[in-house]
């Protein structure tokens, strides 16, 4: 059977949403960091995983680097 371009964006879409998903539930668990525990290093995770999503969301949005 020949794949389609709409079954290989149904996929691709199916992974994304798998990934947000878990991302979501990560951050609804503080991203398994009790309050007491956070540190600066903790900072800076949440720093890069925020400039890594942003990129993403410029990309998706044409804001940022991608803006008309």
């Amino acid at each position: 059977m020949r794949r389609t371009a709409l079954d290989a964006y149904i996929a691709k879409k199916s992974e994304i949403d798998t990934m947000l998903a878990r991302l979501t539930a990560l951050s609804e668990d503080h991203f398994n960091t009790a309050p007491d525990e956070i540190n600066w290093g903790h900072v800076g995770t949440l720093a890069h995983y925020a400039e890594l999503l942003k990129r993403i969301t410029d990309s998706a949005f044409r804001e940022g680097e991608h803006a008309e």
